[in-house]
């Protein structure tokens, strides 16, 4: 998969649109160092960003002024971005459903517990954010060190999901390594 001289552009879905792809947005569009172009967009969307989530990302000295609850749909309208990535964020284990996405970008689905629905305490709340925050920034340090241009689609397909099962910032590292050295034994 190579895509010379432009981004890759990923999108993030969940349902509400209202944190966990926020954020995972913002982290990628902060890496992705020109590489990636990040987007969000939720099956359901709240229609606004947590609170919660913004406070966060303003702490971690992100700009917010731009960030949006979406609607998927605007993804599938005439003059979109092409999509060469898709990562659902949704929480199986919560019974949510996640948003099914057409068309032929390469899919994974990287499950995280839902932050904006916990229940608490200002600093539980607050801890529920910043555990999701570092779940997603592990994953995504792993995915933008992967090789990706020089990988196989299926060799891409199985580090995608297996980084979805990843949710220790102490994989990523590992997970970057096995993936360069196994390019590298081709």
């Amino acid at each position: 998969m190579s895509k010379e001289n432009h981004p890759y552009n990923v999108l993030f879905l969940c349902t509400g649109n209202s944190a966990r792809s926020i954020i995972a947005e913002c982290i990628l569009d902060r890496v992705g160092s020109g590489r990636f172009k990040a987007y969000s967009a939720g099956s359901h969307p709240k229609g606004e960003v947590h609170p919660f989530a913004l406070q966060l990302l303003r702490n971690t000295d992100y700009d917010v002024s731009q960030l949006r609850s979406k609607d998927v749909a605007e993804f599938e309208e005439p003059g979109a971005p092409e999509i060469d990535f898709v990562f659902t964020l949704c929480d199986n284990a919560a019974t949510e459903v996640c948003p099914v996405w057409p068309g032929q970008p390469m899919t994974a689905h990287w499950g995280v517990p839902d932050p904006a629905s916990a229940r608490g305490s200002d600093a539980e709340i607050a801890a529920m954010f910043a555990e999701t925050y570092r779940m997603l920034d592990s994953r995504i340090s792993i995915f933008h060190n992967l090789p990706i241009a020089s990988l196989d689609k299926l060799s891409l397909q199985k580090q995608l999901d297996e980084i979805g099962q990843s949710s220790s910032a102490m994989d990523a590292p590992q997970r970057a390594k096995e993936a360069t050295w196994s390019d590298q034994q081709r």
